[in-house]
């Protein structure tokens, strides 16, 4: 690793953003949103469909919490939407230099492919845990070798410091960080509505980031790759949403689950950690690494839901990856909280701790910081309600 001093000439950002373009565009984001909505909705009712002739149903377990068998392959129909949505949001000029700036929305289509078809096997005829984490860190490669990789890390003492990872060091963190993201997505995907509502939070959170960075940076064309693959999940989180809250109509499966971490991780590294952003200054780096922190933070409830399942079963001996009832949302409902309830709690839970992280660079500290804290105590005194009550 080398390091590089973060104090750039003023000049160079002068320059780079007046390539950047003009604006930010907003509407374009929007109707990206839209359109992978919509598309998403619409076709996922033909993915059930077909999930009910050739038989990819989920037949219900002693760890599962519904009592019918449900289709599955819901990511299926996701990745269509968030695919056709692209093919129509490079057709808008305000969106087209996303495309020209670089390799990120086609790492992502390409790499979302290799992971739905590993989730979709999965889904349908059922794999082992080794073969799909062999799948995820396939998916997770195919980002690497388009180049979506993590090139810097700022870190903040000595003045602070830019360091510049090689291709292994800066290949095997973004592996490290798509795959934990993936798993952590596929831990909480135990309930209806679950795993999309947080994933669409996740997206809105980081969309809402990426456009304060192009308007921070003039709308510099850098910012225009996350932004868009931030909206186009959202959007697709959101078109699935009707299908699948409860009572479900249909599951995601691992190949919705597995594309959700995937695209939530391409996003926060396609926003920070690039070679091409070195221009910008120390504290601009430091902004740029904060979407990773924005994830970290909305993404903190599926992590420890993660970290406490390998803990769990490792010391009982087990394999990490074998399955059990004792997640987090299955200790809600053990202690009185409805189905949907458990679903609405974590919802709050994580729209709490992305507001905490989105906030200040939207609002600023000192109105983020009093409703944050009215959020939490809303969220602590529902999630205590049946303990009180018995």
């Amino acid at each position: 690793m080398s390091a590089v001093p973060g104090s750039p000439d003023a000049a160079v950002r002068l320059v780079a953003q007046a390539a950047g373009g003009l604006g930010v565009p907003v509407r374009e984001l929007g109707l990206l949103v839209l359109a992978s909505a919509v598309i998403t909705f619409l076709v996922t009712g033909v993915v059930r469909v077909l999930a009910i002739r050739f038989g990819a149903m989920a037949i219900p377990r002693q760890r599962d919490v519904h009592a019918t068998p449900v289709p599955r392959l819901g990511g299926v129909g996701m990745y269509l939407g968030i695919v056709i949505s692209f093919g129509l949001a490079s057709q808008l000029p305000a969106l087209t230099r996303g495309f020209e700036f670089g390799t990120d929305v086609v790492a992502v289509m390409v790499a979302g492919a290799v992971i739905v078809i590993v989730g979709a096997i999965d889904d349908t005829w059922g794999l082992d845990a080794l073969t799909k984490f062999v799948g995820q860190v396939t998916a997770a490669g195919v980002m690497v070798v388009f180049g979506l990789t993590w090139f810097l890390l700022f870190l903040p003492w000595g003045g602070g410091v830019t360091v510049v990872l090689d291709q292994l060091q800066a290949g095997t963190l973004t592996v490290l960080v798509t795959v934990v993201m993936i798993n952590a997505v596929n831990f909480i995907d135990g309930l209806d509505g679950l795993a999309a509502g947080v994933g669409l939070i996740a997206a809105a959170a980081v969309c809402l980031f990426s456009v304060s960075l192009l308007r921070d940076q003039g709308g510099d064309v850098s910012a225009y790759p996350p932004a868009m693959i931030a909206a186009a999940l959202g959007g697709a989180c959101l078109g699935f949403l009707p299908h699948n809250f409860h009572r479900a109509r249909i599951f995601m499966g691992d190949s919705g689950s597995m594309l959700i971490g995937l695209m939530l991780a391409a996003a926060s590294t396609s926003a920070s950690g690039r070679i091409g952003l070195a221009a910008y200054g120390t504290k601009d780096l430091l902004a740029l690494l904060s979407p990773v922190l924005v994830v970290g933070a909305i993404m903190f409830i599926p992590f420890l839901d993660l970290l406490l399942a390998v803990v769990r079963r490792t010391r009982a001996g087990r394999s990490p990856f074998s399955p059990d009832k004792m997640h987090l949302h299955h200790r809600l409902l053990q202690i009185g909280h409805s189905h949907r309830r458990v679903v609405l709690l974590l919802y709050l839970w994580t729209v709490s701790l992305a507001f905490l992280a989105v906030g200040p660079a939207l609002l600023g500290i000192a109105v983020v910081i009093p409703i944050a804290a009215g959020l939490f105590l809303v969220a602590i005194a529902a999630t205590v309600v049946p303990r009180l009550r018995s």
